[in-house]
């Protein structure tokens, strides 16, 4: 395989994470320990999907800018300054659909400000401008910055504390207020802050996608990728020792810890999907994989409607009356819901329909 064709392995290891990201979201009632978030230190498989996503997000940046010679043209800018607008307003809407789906129409006053497609667009975002703008030799020294003044924030700021002292909570209660963040926590997943270490992870993945492109043999590109992922994961386990993984708060150990196992899942994929030729279990993540932010919207958008036309709780209930363990029963639910979103995504597939948000 030479260079130019295109790795089947990126398209599988995105479709993977979205698969997964729609799972984990949408069990029903109690769910496995491992299906749901860390509450505070530790990262369960649950932790992964999120960061695997920013992580793939920088290498396919990395792919697309490239085909432009990273010029930073007046089109291209703007093509990345709309995509960024496009994503965050999609987040924002799904905020509100969440309300205005029980009649809570002029829900602004405490419309939530943040959530995942937020932080995905700041961080396609932020990464697709420095590249266009900013020297590629200056990666891997903004990586390693932003992480060093994240962890500074953090020590200096009881950034561990899961409390209201916690820097990141009155950074967001100060700059946005308390009606307009995630109240399940005290700190907002998915705030201000915390969307500095995860540009230095859409950077990393980002700095892969330049070892995947700068090497012509696809079994060179393997290694680089694995030796960078595996020293990546090595870093983020000793760096726990003294900043914990946390992925409420994003830490400097959570981001090289995941992006290292992020790289090395890509190595394996490519070494099987595009060295080796074992392609014909690759669909159905092929699937999820050709058109990722779509089927994920479509999938907050019907769990939305489904919970309040009490289609969610019929669908559960029929479950449960045929698995009586409520764990089990959860992760039946939620694999139903996947493959909802699987079979919506195969009717594009097989119409060869490309939906880019």
């Amino acid at each position: 395989m030479n260079t130019k064709q295109r790795l089947l392995s990126l398209d599988i290891l995105r479709g993977i994470t979205v698969a997964g990201m729609i799972l984990v979201n949408n069990g029903y009632g109690e769910s496995f320990e491992m299906l749901t978030h860390a509450k505070w230190n530790g990262m369960t498989p649950c932790d992964l999907v999120f960061p695997f996503f920013l992580f793939i997000m920088g290498v396919s940046t990395y792919l697309s800018l490239s085909k432009s010679g990273f010029h930073p043209s007046a089109p291209v800018i703007w093509k990345v300054v709309r995509r960024t607008l496009l994503l965050f307003a999609i987040g924002l809407a799904i905020n509100w659909f969440d309300h205005a789906i029980w009649f809570d129409l002029l829900c602004f006053d405490h419309l939530r400000v943040w959530a995942v497609l937020q932080r995905i667009a700041l961080c396609y975002g932020i990464v697709s401008l420095f590249a266009l703008t900013v020297s590629h030799k200056c990666i891997v020294p903004t990586i390693i910055a932003l992480l060093v003044v994240y962890a500074v924030i953090l020590i200096w700021g009881n950034g561990y504390a899961e409390d209201e002292s916690n820097i990141l909570a009155r950074v967001d209660r100060y700059l946005f207020g308390y009606e307009h963040l995630y109240h399940k926590s005290p700190v907002d997943p998915e705030g201000l802050l915390g969307t500095i270490p995860s540009v230095a992870h859409v950077l990393i993945g980002f700095y892969c996608g330049l070892l995947i492109k700068r090497r012509h043999e696809v079994r060179n590109k393997v290694l680089a990728i694995f030796f960078l992922g595996a020293a990546l994961a090595l870093g983020g386990y000793l760096l726990s020792y003294g900043l914990p993984l946390n992925k409420r708060i994003w830490s400097p150990s959570y981001v090289m810890m995941t992006c290292g196992m992020a790289a090395s899942l890509l190595a394996m994929l490519m070494a099987i999907i595009d060295i080796r030729g074992h392609r014909r279990w690759t669909t159905f993540f092929r699937v999820f994989g050709i058109n990722p932010l779509f089927l994920y919207v479509a999938s907050e958008v019907f769990a939305i409607l489904f919970g309040a036309w009490g289609v969610s709780d019929t669908v559960f209930k029929g479950i449960q009356s045929v698995i009586a363990h409520p764990q089990t029963a959860s992760l039946c639910y939620a694999l139903t819901f996947v493959l909802f979103n699987f079979l919506l995504g195969y009717i594009l597939y097989r119409k060869r329909i490309y939906i880019k948000l």
